[in-house]
């Protein structure tokens, strides 16, 4: 079949199978508006579209991603939101690649409840799966789509016009049309093309290539890049007035005290929830400090205790079979038994949660930095009452988080302070002692894992369980946030609920890649929370890899074999062996310095969720005996995320993953006494500094021309603290199970009492 003919039975399908979609789905008469944010209960818009890739499933009309003005201006959109990821940058080389434009041609729109499609959270690394994978197909349909247009009006076989990357089509004998011109004549609400053909990856021009990302100059220049900086003309400044943590309230202020802060500041009340409003920041300050200077109640009583393995242990569960299988095997004659644990911990975003809010003629603007810009909406329309379509939400970034830690709770706090206030916009900020008291903590957690090996160094067993609260409470409507408890009547805190395998929550990366015979995993969901708890960045997997990869490098001790070694026996995916062997080689391994009390080396292995990027770490440490600290020399990383878009861009996300990690897994831990937080800043609660950086960390990128977009941003959680750990038994002999693996530790390990 000649080209010119297959293209052209390619433009009768894709008319025919817009007609289908509009009968067959009953999306005729649908505004675009309603489609890109028409999501019921808190979530995206439901499959309409199963045939098309990507969040195209949801939304597939090629209009709610992009438009091309007569002047051939682009604007592409997207649901997702730059949190420093550098999804902007990406998405741009996507959309450039498959429309054959420089990206400097392009808008790119994030989340923004009038503009873009509605695409839910952007979290669990599902951005370039899901919109990346959506915005090049849909590029590719407009491309094609013009491609159809120029040759009709030039009454020509569509195989002879082509795309010089300068936005115009180009003919044989010299004509050319652009893209604006092509555009005005066509309508692009139709449905994208499910098998819309895709630039080679031989021929790309933008994709593949290390762009500098478009969100780091006003960053590193001191400009306007986060909400935290806006300034609108007539803006107020706004503190809420709360206790000092979650779990408490105020005790009833006198009226001198009001009259001392109403003196400096607007004050707004409804029922417990109390805000002051200034003209100047520091005025709303001094207000706040005075409300808050009485006492405070704790309503409810503490918890016994947080010890993860004590408190969650204790409380009811709900078990939840992951996997099961039942296989022959030869007898066990290695058997290691273990618990694993992680505490409680913070976000730690360096700039506290902020919201800018604004209402005016009926209508409530709120600016968040929200993960969930669309249940920024849901919640903002509960909270107050207003009809949905009177409520508008628009992502700017904020300075700091991967997880729910206090936007969406600031972003309410805002909206109630503006209805007060209407007419002016309503700048508010959280104090850092606010964000460490108030935001969602990532959930404490605890595995047990019982493994067996035969005589061959199989294992021939492997029993593993897993103790977690819910991980993803993030607010749909306005019991989700703080106000909505303090509002009367106050709105009922939604039930915490298991997210089902294969995303799972505490339960994420519980069942293992490897190829290991009966296997029984179990995750005892935990619905009573002590404490606030919500998604931190990779969820559960951050442990249960953590407590995969040490066990496996426990049976490979007990067995006297290399961990490597043991991995790559009990592994069958190809691109899984191919992410250990690249970071192998490029580590020297099989050359690395053997433990010697001082010195240790480690690895790690996850592909996250089992459906997203693979990748293995692999890190050389130094252990201070005198001081317990450990400082790391050397990483190496090796990632498989598919089709590489910006390669730049990937590391940074590895890099940045690996040093959030050591972290978490070397110094962090939420403080307590009485069930009630005790670490308020930074001095209660030790963050990684730039000092505490491995000394080089290197990223090696597995190339695969044209294979799927898998998500990178969460794959090196996992296996960067278990190369840590594994790292630390390997120079000191000696096993740490418990995070986080901090000095006071490790000098315990080193020095055990006689």
């Amino acid at each position: 079949m000649s080209r010119d003919l297959t293209v052209t039975m390619q433009r009768r399908t894709f008319l025919q199978s817009a007609g289908a979609l509009v009968v067959g789905f009953s999306l005729a008469g649908r505004s675009l508006a309603q489609l890109a944010g028409g999501g019921e209960g808190g979530a995206a818009p439901g499959i309409v579209a199963p045939d098309l890739p990507g969040d195209l499933k949801r939304i597939p009309w090629l209009d709610a991603w992009i438009r091309i003005d007569a002047n051939g201006a682009i604007t592409v959109f997207t649901g997702k939101v730059e949190l420093g990821q550098g999804i902007r940058t990406a998405l741009l080389q996507v959309a450039a690649e498959e429309l054959d434009v420089g990206p400097e041609r392009i808008t790119l729109v994030t989340a923004d409840t009038a503009r873009t499609p509605d695409e839910g959270l952007t979290a669990g690394s599902h951005s370039m799966q899901d919109s990346g994978t959506a915005i090049r197909n849909a590029a590719a349909s407009v491309r094609l789509l013009l491609t159809q247009e120029a040759a009709s009006q030039w009454s020509m076989p569509v195989a002879v016009v082509a795309t010089g990357g300068d936005g115009q089509m180009k003919a044989p004998d010299g004509r050319r049309l652009s893209y604006g011109e092509l555009a005005a004549g066509l309508s692009m609400h139709v449905p994208a093309l499910a098998d819309a053909p895709l630039r080679e990856p031989s021929t790309f021009r933008t994709m593949g290539r290390s762009l500098p990302r478009i969100d780091i100059p006003a960053k590193l220049s001191g400009g306007a890049a986060y909400v935290q900086d806006m300034h609108m003309p007539g803006m107020l400044h706004a503190r809420v007035v709360r206790g000092p943590s979650h779990g408490t309230r105020l005790k009833p202020i006198d009226g001198a005290t009001l009259g001392r802060a109403k003196a400096i500041a607007q004050l707004v009340q409804s029922a417990d929830f109390m805000a002051v409003v200034s003209d100047n920041e520091w005025k709303s300050i001094q207000a706040m400090r005075i409300l808050q200077a009485g006492g405070i109640d704790r309503p409810g009583a503490a918890p016994a205790a947080m010890d993860p393995a004590v408190t969650l242990q204790r409380l009811p569960r709900r078990d939840i079979e992951i996997l099961s299988t039942h296989d022959p095997a030869a007898p066990a004659v290695h058997s290691v038994r273990a618990r694993y644990t992680r505490p409680w911990l913070h976000h730690g975003s360096i700039g506290p949660s902020c919201a800018v809010a604004l209402f005016k003629d009926g209508v409530m603007t709120v600016w968040s930095h929200s993960q969930g810009i669309f249940d920024v909406r849901r919640v903002v329309s509960d909270l107050l009452g207003l009809p949905l379509d009177k409520v508008h939400a628009v992502h700017v970034e904020g300075s700091g988080c991967y997880g729910q830690n206090g936007a969406d709770d600031v972003a309410a706090d805002a909206a109630l302070v503006a209805r007060a206030v209407p007419g002016r916009p309503i700048r508010l900020q959280w104090m850092r002692e606010q964000e460490q008291g108030w935001e969602p903590l990532g959930p404490g957690m605890v595995t047990e894992v019982a493994a067996s090996m035969d005589a061959q160094n199989r294992i021939v067993s492997w029993r593993y369980e897993v103790w977690s609260n819910p991980h993803n409470n993030r607010p749909v409507g306005a019991g989700g946030v703080v106000a909505g408890q303090e509002v009367s009547p106050a709105f009922p805190v939604p039930e915490g609920k298991p997210i089902p395998m294969p995303e799972g929550d505490g339960s994420r990366n519980s069942n293992p890649l490897y190829n290991l015979a009966n296997m029984q995993v179990t995750y005892h969901f935990v619905k009573d929370m002590p404490v606030r708890v919500s998604a931190l960045r990779s969820l559960g997997a951050h442990l249960n890899v953590f407590s995969i990869e040490c066990m496996f490098d426990e049976l490979a001790k007990l067995a006297q074999t290399d961990p490597l070694a043991l991995r790559l026996a009990h592994m069958q995916d190809a691109r899984a062996r191919d992410v250990m062997t690249a970071a192998a080689r490029r580590f020297d391994w099989a050359a690395r310095p053997r433990g010697n009390g001082v010195i240790g080396c480690g690895m790690g292995f996850a592909r996250y969720k089992n459906l997203g990027a693979y990748c293995t770490v692999m890190m050389e440490i130094e252990v201070q005996r005198d001081t317990g600290r450990i400082i790391v020399r050397r990483v190496v990383c090796a990632v498989d995320c598919g089709q590489p878009v910006n390669p730049d861009g990937i590391r940074n996300q590895i890099e940045g993953a690996v040093i959030q990690s050591l972290s978490w897994t070397t110094a962090e831990e939420a403080g307590f006494e009485g069930g009630l937080r005790t670490a308020f800043d930074w001095s209660a609660y030790p963050i990684h500094r730039f000092s505490d950086v491995p000394h080089s960390i290197d990223v090696e990128i597995i190339d695969r021309p044209g294979q799927p977009f898998l998500g990178v941003a969460e794959a090196a959680q996992g296996p960067a603290a278990a190369a840590l750990a594994n790292a630390l038994a390997d120079a000191t002999g000696t096993r740490l199970r418990d995070m986080p693996l901090n000095p006071r530790r490790v000098l315990a390990a080193l020095n055990p009492p006689v």
